[in-house]
């Protein structure tokens, strides 16, 4: 079990714990002990503003303390970086029943998803969506494909999900993915590859923001969140009448 870091120190003198501390985890019990330094952080956020105070000391910290410290929920959400990603079961594998199969696959991976529909896919929009291949010979045999049935359109988000998403797809030409991926093991022509999955973070966001209209994307938190991530508790101790307040994430 490894800390991650420390929230914060109320102190009637200062934010910084000068007595000598630190915390370590054992036997699911936080144990002090001497020779380091407890630091808290100001926080530029509206969140976690309420700090908590020692009931003995609360008189003398409302009138000497500064503003809290507390900021590592900001921190651990930084180091990793959320990206979206735009995912459609193309008309064939609509056609082909292929949507549970496709769906389950990034659900067992872990990642969340945020829009989810069906969607007969315009002319127009499917030239947008593929303006970059639009000097190719194979483009409008592409765009008559893409418009022929209906498509899948999936928003996904997740750490690193664009990257991911690539390689649980596979290669563009079925014949050269790898078995266990998407195309691997549901495709065998590149006319007909099942799906679609955006090549970066920056087109993601441009994808979803083409085939999603305002107030179709749902942001929630899944109950699995912390399973996947680490599981992330706090635990609030008294060090000689000051509350440090510490956040770990389980390895």
């Amino acid at each position: 079990m490894e800390g991650v870091g420390v929230l914060g120190v109320s102190s009637s003198a200062s934010i910084v714990c000068k007595r000598s501390c630190s915390l370590s985890y054992a036997s699911n019990k936080l144990i002090q002990r001497s020779k380091t330094q407890l630091a808290a952080f100001p926080s530029h956020s509206h969140l976690f503003l309420k700090s908590q105070t020692c009931p003995l000391q609360s008189k003398t910290i409302a009138r000497n303390s500064t503003k809290p410290g507390i900021f590592l929920p900001h921190l651990v959400a930084s180091l990793e970086q959320v990206e979206e990603t735009y995912i459609m079961v193309k008309p064939d594998g609509v056609q082909r029943g292929l949507v549970g199969e496709i769906i389950s696959r990034f659900e067992r991976k872990g990642f969340k998803l945020t829009g989810l529909k069906l969607f007969q896919c315009p002319q127009e929009l499917a030239e947008e969506h593929y303006k970059d291949l639009k000097s190719k010979p194979f483009f409008p045999k592409l765009i008559e494909y893409i418009t022929s049935g209906p498509v899948l359109c999936m928003a996904w988000e997740g750490v690193g999900v664009v990257a991911s998403a690539r390689k649980l797809i596979g290669s563009t030409n079925p014949l050269q993915a790898e078995p266990g991926t998407i195309r691997g093991d549901l495709a065998v022509q590149t006319g007909r590859n099942v799906v679609h999955g955006s090549d970066s973070p920056e087109n993601g966001k441009r994808e979803i923001a083409l085939w999603f209209k305002e107030g179709e994307l749902c942001q929630w938190i899944p109950a699995q969140a912390p399973w996947l991530n680490g599981v992330i508790f706090h635990q609030t101790i008294t060090v000689r009448h000051t509350f440090v307040t510490a956040v770990f994430r389980l390895p």
